[in-house]
């Protein structure tokens, strides 16, 4: 399949409806196959978006475009051949083992009574296994893996999906250096349309073509990382003095941080 191109317009939500907007009229586009990162303080409205992205939560307001066709236009099944979802809360007491889980991922394409597996259906799933590094935990229970083991096991199962547009939730929580490294290099060089919210900008800069940066549920710029990681907006969006440094001899920007100036104490 080819990566989608997703069109966002005027999204907003509200917890049930009420006066409380978590969310406000945001839009933007991106390209197909382009990585899109969505940064902002804890509180600023990343996994409500996300959410409804991968059709979880309806907007109060808006369209969500999955090339031209609306998310919610389509039955559910249709939305999880093309978007595929991996969510920060892992399950830990599955008893299932982790190929039975990246199967799972074949799902929304199976038809008729049952559900049964398709004919590439097996090579789809040690694909994605194999890309993850997951061979040799084929056959554990996932109860048995660490939390970085069980993230690249949803991954992989999101994978198996073979969708066009990838929602990730911090996707190096609970991972080491070297694992961090690796899912960030995969985000890098999958053929998909990818959206992630990651906390540290520094990564999100390095990973991603396009930034979202948001505030309390409003969004402050969208384009680039050059362009919406300025030190006047970071230190906007998280109440910091950010400054950007050039670091040698690579002559990459990186962002430091600080705390605000709150004056002197008695």
């Amino acid at each position: 399949m080819s990566a989608a191109h997703l069109s966002v317009s005027e999204l907003s939500w509200s917890p049930g409806g009420g006066s409380q907007t978590l969310l406000h009229a945001t839009s933007f586009e991106l390209s197909a196959g382009r990585v899109l990162g969505i940064v902002g303080p804890n509180g600023a409205g990343k996994t409500t978006l996300l959410r409804m992205l991968y059709r979880f939560q309806r907007p109060r307001t808006g369209m969500i475009r999955v090339d031209r066709t609306d998310i919610w236009s389509i039955p559910a099944r249709d939305v999880a051949q093309q978007v595929a979802a991996v969510l920060q809360e892992q399950p830990s007491d599955f008893a299932l083992t982790v190929r039975e889980i990246v199967t799972l991922g074949r799902t929304p394409h199976r038809r008729g009574f049952g559900g049964g597996a398709g004919a590439n259906d097996a090579e789809i799933i040690e694909k994605a296994l194999n890309r993850l590094g997951l061979g040799g935990f084929a056959d554990r229970s996932l109860g048995t893996l660490s939390g970085g083991e069980r993230q690249r096991v949803m991954v992989a199962r999101a994978l198996a999906q073979d969708p066009r547009l990838l929602i990730l939730d911090e996707p190096t929580n609970h991972l080491d250096i070297r694992h961090q490294l690796e899912i960030l290099d995969l985000i890098r060089t999958l053929p998909l349309t990818i959206v992630t919210s990651l906390h540290d900008l520094n990564l999100a800069a390095g990973v991603c073509d396009d930034v979202l940066l948001l505030q309390s549920g409003r969004m402050l710029g969208f384009g680039t990382p050059q362009e919406v990681l300025s030190e006047t907006a970071v230190s906007q969006a998280f109440q910091v003095d950010a400054r950007r440094e050039l670091l040698e001899p690579s002559h990459t920007h990186h962002l430091t941080f600080h705390l605000q100036n709150r004056g002197t104490h008695p």
